[in-house]
């Protein structure tokens, strides 16, 4: 498994890159941080819409819940970074430890929850991959820490209870 997450890790950092995606990966990274899009885009639902207000809210605190739980399967797991010769990451990162991706984790929480709450949600789902896809893509995580982190968000999602 550590040979083909790696060999797809290069690829990932090798092809497809422009300086426009770059920028764009960079900034979506930074917007996800601490799961910061996905509470605004929660709150901003919960201001526009009349109904299921419990629920958004409760989409909305589910992302900071996230990368909180997702920091102790860090703590106890301890994987380091990946380091590839020659390709340092394009991003920084407030630890050293990668697996899993809390910007996976956050992003496919929050987007399950809100397709629970309303089936539009589903929509959010762009953005959790868009997210996601970057992590490897900058060169922060290796995939396998991204696709552990969307079925840690997506257990998540499917479990949190939408009222108080």
């Amino acid at each position: 498994m550590n040979d083909l997450d790696f060999r797809l890790l290069r690829v990932m950092r090798t092809k497809g890159h422009s300086p426009g995606l770059e920028r764009a990966a960079k900034a979506l990274g930074k917007a996800g941080n601490n799961g910061a899009i996905w509470v605004v885009l929660c709150l901003v639902v919960l201001a526009l819409t009349d109904s299921n207000g419990e629920a958004w809210f409760i989409c909305a605190l589910l992302a900071p819940i996230a990368i909180a739980l997702n920091y102790v399967v860090k703590l106890v797991v301890k994987r380091p970074r990946p380091v590839l010769e020659g390709l340092p990451p394009l991003g920084g990162a407030p630890s050293s430890l990668s697996f899993p991706s809390a910007h996976a984790t956050s992003s496919f929480a929050v987007a399950t929850a809100m397709t629970r709450v309303d089936s539009l949600g589903a929509l959010a789902f762009i953005l959790a991959f868009a997210l996601a896809l970057g992590r490897p893509y900058l060169g922060m995580h290796y995939p396998s820490d991204v696709l552990a982190g969307a079925a840690l968000g997506v257990a998540l999602g499917l479990i949190v209870p939408l009222s108080l």
